[in-house]
């Protein structure tokens, strides 16, 4: 059928294939410069490629030795992570600590009585408190999800109120302060006291709190000093503090706050005096006085009295009971202002009943001050106590190195500057907080800066050699990676910058720098970082690939070095030479300097990659050209031969007629 001549619809001698063959031939300049526009491509992916590299191992380099290089970060490490935990910023002193968690810091948490689960909250106006923050808000009656609901609403960051199904049948309403710290207390007035009163959350309570008032009427004891609810007992006194009835300890909490003044130093007394000699007398006789021998009293040699024993005692306060015994109250801490002290007296009392206290004041060298004295429930709060509460509010209470102190909150960022520290739960033994470098940092910043080191030699063993062994070394890649890799074999293989670059680089990471342990560290290859790091007993055999520029890192070594020689390692890396603040030696630096050059702005890459843009802009004006020029050929060949067959058919058809009008004249005769 193909060779079936169908007029109009098919050519009948073929031309759209004479022309396609024809036009295959004027396409093979424009396909020889679309080939070559199609490799400018590719170099230019290879150059980015390799700015990309060099990119990386640039800001790797620098992170080493700018102003926020690893070296100058803090970390706190804890001997009990379950106790104490802290974070610590970069203008942190190293130290170690040692800390006592007493108490965390809590907020109250009240849960009701199990209530059946159609029980109904009636409308009205709720008011809570957390400390002086009072949280208030009208609500229209429904369901406890709903009141729920509408608390959590209004409560934001303070209050937060939720349902807790104690069993299938009832739930239990469960409010809570989200604030900690002992002034934070939960507190209920209005129709919300109502509400705690009748689901059982809360209950009435005598007010149990004893406010100690410090007067003439209370105090007793020589020389007493009081002032507007102060008493101060100097050096080596005491006095006694009667609180008019005694007070039960049992569940009950003292708190007081406290204050020293330190005196000068110890005062040597002057000689004494001697006895008064009076006078020897005279007489007067004919105008003449003649007066009388003085009077001698000898004197013993004088000696001074030995000085009295320092005394430094900051156990002040002592607990007398009604059977007679006594118990010391903890030690308090020197402070010129007064600090506020709070104690669990089941702990110290036992149960007792207290009848009085003794301020006691053992010091030689300081005076003691009180003031404020209270014992009082910590669960009850406006005469109203709750009867289960999952959480009552306190202070974190922590000992720093012997001393005490009392924060509202389990995050203490005031005691260590530039240290956050995070009580997590009590403890009985002591638990050391140390801030210390963060060498993990370290390590990983010096492991990534090698592992982009070897990744740019890599590219450039790959981009100007033919040597697939180059790549088949490469381990780490996927068959994939390693299969692209192939293809770039070679590229720049006659580029004169990529060889001299890769040469400085290998000089670099080998010279050794200036730092304060030059003889013990001043190489790269003396903290476990070089071309030929082997472990003792590895094979000692030619490797071509070590001869490849490639660093190895012996981690061993490396931590060795990072635990005893940091400051070194720091300098190794880079330091400041010349004293102007400014770093200008070290490994990083070096590295910094050959590589910048090529991905700067208008940087050797930038140059190569415009001067393959503008190339290839040329090219494909060219192809543009051609393209016009091949369209016309194009359309020249189709006219022509359609002109050609145009005139073939007229001829044919003229023939046609002849021979039809022959035989018409023929059978005409």
């Amino acid at each position: 059928m193909s060779d079936v001549y169908i007029p109009g619809v098919k050519s009948r001698f073929n031309t759209e294939k004479i022309i396609e063959d024809l036009m295959k031939l004027e396409r093979v300049p424009r396909e020889r410069v679309a080939k070559d526009v199609e490799d400018l491509q590719t170099q230019k992916t290879y150059w980015q490629e390799m700015g990309r590299r060099i990119t990386s191992l640039r800001d790797s380099a620098k992170l080493l030795y700018s102003f926020q290089n690893p070296f100058n970060d803090r970390i706190v490490v804890s001997q009990d992570e379950s106790v104490l935990t802290g974070t610590a910023t970069r203008n942190a002193v190293e130290q170690e600590r040692s800390f006592t968690v007493k108490q965390i810091a809590r907020s109250d948490r009240f849960l009701s009585a199990p209530l059946d689960r159609s029980f109904r909250v009636e409308g009205g106006n709720y008011t809570f408190s957390v400390g002086e923050d009072e949280i208030s808000f009208n609500f229209r009656g429904g369901s406890l999800r709903d009141f729920a609901d509408a608390l959590n609403r209004r409560g934001r960051d303070r209050i937060r109120a939720d349902l807790v199904a104690v069993d299938p049948a009832t739930n239990s309403l469960l409010i809570e302060s989200l604030v900690t710290g002992a002034e934070k207390r939960l507190g209920f007035s209005g129709e919300a006291e109502k509400l705690a009163l009748e689901t059982g959350m809360i209950g009435q309570s005598y007010n149990t709190r004893r406010d100690v008032a410090l007067n003439a009427d209370t105090v007793r004891g020589p020389e007493l000093r009081l002032a507007e609810n102060v008493l101060t007992v100097a050096a080596g006194g005491r006095n006694q503090i009667y609180p008019g009835e005694a007070i039960p300890s049992g569940g009950m909490v003292l708190r007081f706050e406290a204050a020293t003044k330190l005196l000068p130093g110890e005062h040597i007394p002057a000689p004494p005096a001697g006895p008064s000699i009076p006078g020897a007398g005279s007489i007067n006789y004919g105008g003449i006085t003649i007066e009388n021998d003085l009077s001698s009293v000898p004197l013993p040699v004088w000696v001074p009295p030995e000085a009295p024993k320092r005394v430094d005692d900051l156990g002040i306060l002592t607990l007398t009971f009604t059977d007679g015994s006594k118990a010391p109250v903890p030690p308090i801490r020197d402070s010129q202002n007064f600090a506020p002290y709070q104690y669990d007296l089941s702990g110290i009392a036992g149960g007792k009943t207290i009848a009085s206290m003794e301020l006691v004041n053992n010091n030689t060298n300081r005076d003691v001050s009180i003031r404020n004295i209270r014992i009082f429930d910590p669960q009850a709060s406006g005469g109203a106590k709750p009867l289960n509460a999952i959480s009552t509010a306190q202070d974190a209470v922590v000992v720093m190195d012997g001393i005490e102190v009392r924060r509202p909150t389990n995050e203490i960022n005031d005691l260590i500057p530039g240290v956050t520290i995070t009580a997590k739960s009590p403890s009985d033994r002591p638990v050391k907080l140390g801030v210390q470098p963060d060498r993990e940092s370290i390590k990983e910043a010096i492991i990534t800066l090698t592992g982009n080191y070897n990744r740019l030699v890599a590219e450039l063993n790959v981009l100007t050699r033919q040597d697939e062994r180059i790549v088949e070394e490469l381990t780490y890649l996927s068959p994939e990676e390693q299969a692209e890799l192939k293809k770039r074999m070679g590229a720049f293989q006659g580029d004169s910058s990529l060889n001299q670059l890769k040469t400085n680089l290998q000089r670099a990471a080998a010279n050794p720098y200036p730092t304060a342990e030059e003889r013990a560290l001043a190489m790269l290859a003396q903290i476990g970082i070089g071309t030929d790091v082997r472990r003792a007993g590895a094979s000692s055999g030619y490797d071509a690939s070590r001869l490849r520029g490639y660093l190895e890192i012996d981690e061993k070594v490396l931590d060795e070095a990072l635990a005893s020689k940091l400051s070194a390692i720091q300098q190794l890396f880079g330091s400041d030479a010349d004293g102007d603040l400014i770093a200008d030696t070290g490994v990083a630096i070096a590295i910094d300097g050959i590589v910048k050059p090529f991905v700067e702005t208008g940087g050797l890459i930038s140059l190569k990659t415009g001067t393959i843009d503008t190339k290839i802009s040329q090219e494909q004006r060219r192809i543009d050209t051609m393209d016009r020029q091949l369209a016309a050929k194009e359309a020249s060949l189709k006219i022509q031969y359609g002109t050609m067959e145009g005139a073939y058919n007229r001829m044919e058809r003229l023939s046609t007629s002849l021979d039809q009008f022959s035989r018409q004249n023929s059978s005409n005769r």
